[in-house]
């Protein structure tokens, strides 16, 4: 094999090396964050068409996590959520300190959104939460007519959202 041919195979080997390696890198952890990205917003849709299957369903304060003939807002989303494998607490104050901090520009749907909202609120304190679905709403129950989709960017919620957390 002369000089030649010898450097031609060097730079072939070499190129198809590092193209092989690049390859590798983008299917290492960044192909990864987006399969588990697009893994947990199926999830977020089947959590959030499961909770719609409640729409209408009677609101009763501390209703029992073990029936789905009436909810309150956090045996709600323990429920719904708990079919999917996450297990959350029972009160919305409880489940406001699990998963990570959203901030309320980067809410995608899934996301729990924590009010201090009703009787026992101070405006800062966590009194009511419910799943973000998309396009500026979010499921939840308060009252009548029970299970419900209310607008997180305008009216009584926008004025009384206190944070969102992520558990998908």
């Amino acid at each position: 094999m002369n000089k030649h041919t010898w450097v031609k195979k060097a730079i072939i080997v070499s190129l198809s090396a590092s193209v092989g390696f690049g390859t590798l890198l983008a299917a290492g952890p960044v192909g990864q964050a987006e399969a588990a990205v697009s893994s947990s917003y199926s999830t977020a849709k089947k959590v959030v068409n499961y909770g719609k299957q409640f729409m209408g369903t009677p609101y009763k304060f501390g209703a029992s996590t073990s029936t789905t003939r009436v909810f309150d807002c956090s045996s709600l989303m323990k429920h719904i959520f708990k079919k999917y494998g996450v297990y959350l607490p029972r009160t919305s104050s409880a489940q406001s300190k699990v998963g990570t901090y959203v901030s309320k520009s980067n809410l995608r749907t899934g996301d729990l959104v924590f009010f201090s909202s009703g009787s026992r609120s101070t405006g800062k304190n966590v009194t009511h939460v419910g799943v973000y679905i998309g396009s500026g709403k979010f499921l939840h129950t308060y009252g009548k007519p029970g299970v419900m989709v209310s607008s997180l960017t305008s009216g009584h919620w926008s004025k009384t959202y206190v944070k969102a957390r992520r558990v998908l």
